[in-house]
């Protein structure tokens, strides 16, 4: 739900989805913005983004949420649209551990292509089928913590934990540029002008909010 008009916010997020074809990013992404499930989904050709504002203390911010294929052939258009991403949801099948094992090279085609301050939530998908797990929570903190990243388990289909996983993100995003605001003695960081790219600072800075407490589940 946007809280104002959806040209109104005070900052404007971009946040990227990727992962192995069929882990459920396109999901996720209706399921945060819309409410919506579907079953008959088909793999995203290409790329998609969506938008949906959510208030963080008492700022509006504008989440837009870009969402890529994640099947080989389309890499070559993959690469483009990580620039100017300040946060991303790295997404994995809890039921094929094959998808969890890609997410080492995910992470460094994020890294290589973004800077060193993005925000990053591991997300391990479909928590509805635990009967067929094949990734155990262990094993999935122990890597998040390895690679700084957040680590939380969701189900698009149960719509647990999607809103978190999202809201997460943006939250430490928001966190990262009002203290570097603050530090930079400017009083008025809400305003931004549209469409710019936010700069979070550097790697230390978002690693010392993420050292204030993960959330998983």
């Amino acid at each position: 739900m946007a809280y104002r008009a959806d040209d109104e916010y005070d900052y404007l997020f971009k946040v990227v989805l990727i992962g192995d074809s069929g882990v459920g990013k396109s999901n996720l992404l209706s399921r945060f913005t819309r409410d919506e499930f579907s079953l008959e989904s088909k793999s995203t050709i290409g790329v998609e983004f969506a938008t949906r504002s959510i208030r963080v203390e008492d700022k509006v911010i504008k989440a837009q949420i870009w969402d890529t294929a994640g099947q080989e052939r389309y890499r070559a258009i993959t690469s483009a649209y990580y620039r100017g991403a300040v946060g991303a949801l790295v997404v994995y099948d809890i039921t094929r551990h094959v998808t969890f094992e890609n997410i080492e090279r995910w992470l460094k085609e994020l890294r290589d292509h973004t800077d060193t301050n993005i925000a990053i939530m591991l997300v391990g998908n479909k928590a509805d089928l635990r009967h067929l797990r094949a990734v155990s929570i262990e094993d999935a903190k122990d890597f998040s913590e390895r690679e700084n990243t957040f680590f939380m388990e969701t189900s698009a289909l149960e719509s647990t934990n999607v809103e978190d996983a999202f809201t997460e993100v943006l939250t430490q995003i928001y966190r990262v540029v009002s203290r570097k605001a603050l530090e930079a003695g400017d009083d008025d960081s809400a305003a931004l002008p549209k469409g710019q790219t936010v700069n979070v600072g550097s790697k230390d800075d978002v690693s010392a909010v993420k050292n204030n407490g993960c959330c998983s589940s």
